[in-house]
Parts: structure tokens; sequence; C-alpha cells
């Protein structure tokens, strides 16, 4: 565990984030929305331990399991855990969410083989949707948005427009560098302007603390620096390591994970290049350049 266990707050009388500190590689948050009759989670954990750790959070709540589960995304940090809440719950997530999962089956392990996960069944959507979804826990609203590429191919944005809360998943790091390799930069800056259009004034980040709208700022900031070095990057010749090896952070040098720059930049690259945006990249070449900016140390899973 990190230094800090997982905690829950309260957003709404329905509605919980749970967090998991520090918000690192592999740490991200989850929340309910529950009437005490019927609960949806929005999702699961990296490891089968911290996701019965969020299930023990649920009922200590005092609601009960959910009967949906919402993924905001494929990646195994966000969906190992599914199948801790299934059969009884459905999962639910955009029509790409399940065609990514289904390909990257166990791919947490191949990154981290190290790491013990523990008991973990792939468990894709069985429900799927295109562009939008509205889906009712009791009274509560609960809108799922696809915002197109943006962290990924497959994105779902959860809104509560009655109580002002909105769920990013990855399109949002608190206190964490973004990570487009898997999506778009462009994407990512559209997605900005429609999570915008919500007027959600509660954000809850797909890893980090809490926040506000002012996320998106500080966000857009970020993705638009990292256009400009590959502008001016590839007009030198200069490979995305290369000027990632070079890069002044300024602002952004706090940020957790300073080495998602390379990433981030190979997907500029891409995208300078007329390559459709969510075009896979080598995941390889990505990992083992986000290592060389490590100083050679291995990106590390903190779950």
């Amino acid at each position: 565990m990190p230094a800090t266990d997982p905690y829950l707050v309260r957003l709404a009388p329905a509605v919980h984030a749970y967090v998991q500190p520090d918000g690192g590689w592999c740490l991200n948050n989850a929340g309910f929305i529950s009437d005490g009759e019927s609960t949806l989670l929005v999702d699961t954990t990296a490891t089968e331990r911290r996701a019965v750790l969020l299930r023990d959070a649920i009922v200590a709540a005092g609601v009960p399991l959910p009967r949906t589960v919402v993924n905001t995304h494929h990646h195994g940090d966000h969906t190992y855990g599914n199948a801790v809440f299934t059969p009884e719950a459905t999962v639910i997530g955009h029509d790409a969410c399940r065609a990514e999962q289904l390909a990257a089956g166990r791919q947490l392990h191949l990154l981290w083989p190290q790491t013990d996960f523990g008991d973990i069944h792939i468990t894709p959507p069985s429900v799927t949707y295109s562009d939008r979804l509205t889906l009712h826990v009791g009274g509560i609203e609960v809108r799922l948005i696809h915002p197109g590429v943006g962290h990924t191919t497959g994105d779902t944005i959860v809104h509560l427009p009655e109580q002002g809360i909105v769920f990013t998943g990855d399109l949002i790091f608190q206190g964490g560098t973004p990570f487009v390799p898997m999506g778009s930069l462009n994407g990512s800056l559209r997605a900005l302007d429609l999570l915008r259009s919500l007027d959600a004034s509660v954000v809850v980040p797909g890893h980090g603390p809490l926040t506000d709208p002012s996320a998106y700022d500080a966000t857009e900031r970020y993705l638009r620096y990292v256009a400009d070095l590959a502008e001016a990057g590839r007009a030198k010749g200069l490979s995305p390591l290369e000027v990632a090896a070079e890069a002044d952070l300024g602002e952004f040098a706090a940020l957790r994970e300073s080495e998602r720059l390379v990433a981030n930049l190979h997907r500029a690259y891409a995208e300078l290049d007329g390559l459709p945006e969510g075009s896979p990249l080598d995941a390889v070449v990505v990992f083992t350049e986000m290592t060389k900016m490590n100083g050679g140390v291995p990106v590390a899973c903190h779950a």
C-alpha cells in the first residue's frame, strides 16, 4: 500500500468518489452512485486485492453492491477488478472500450510482471454504446458521453448533471502528467472543450486528488506545450526522445510521471505525420524510451 490508504469522499447525498493516493501508475480513482436500493460503480482497480478493498468500502458506506459497472476506458488499472463485481453487475463501456480491452488482455501483467495482480479475469463490457447513453440510478440521472478519441479511442465521461459532478477517467490526471499515446493529442484538446461545456463544478480525475474545472486549463497548457515541442523538434529532424531529453519542463516539472513526455511526443509526431487519431504506436518503443527518460529505471506500477 502507498503511504496514504484509499479513501472515500462524499460528493453529494448519493455520490462518493474513491481516491487511491498518490494517483501514480496503476493507482486510479473510482466512484459510486447509489439511491440506497441500486448502485452504479465507475471503474474498478488494478489488482484483485484493491478491488476487494473497493468492494468493502461500498459495503461500509451502507449501500448495495453495484448492479452496474461503467468503465471509463479499457486500461487495466480501471478494469482489472471488474470480475470482483460480476456476474452480479453488468459492465458497460464504449464500443471501442470493449474491443480494446479484449485486444489488450492481461497487458498490465506484461508491463509489470513483478506486480501481484491477484486472480484477474479479463471482463470487458457486455453492454456497449457508441455516442451517448443515459442511465438512471433511482431518480439520479447518469449520462455516459463518448468524447471521441482522447486518452484512448474508447473513453467515457460520466456526467451527473443535477449534482454538477463529472468523472473524467484519464482525460484528466490531477497532479500527474497527461498520457495520450494510445489516443490523440488533438482529440484530448477537443475533449477538454466538451468537459467545459458540461459545467460541472466537481471533477473526479482518473488519477490524483479531486479537483475542479481549473484542471482543464492546466491539462490544456501541458498538451499545447507538447504540441509546440513536437512541431519544433520535428522541423529540426529530432526524434521524440531527443526532444524530450532536451526539454525544459518549466511549470510542468512538478507533475508526476514526467517520463510520459516522450510517449506524448510520439503521439504528437504521429499526428503531424498525418496518421489517424488513435492509430497504434509501438508500445515497446514507447515504454523503452520512458525507461530511458527515467535514467534507465523502469516505469513502476504502484498498485
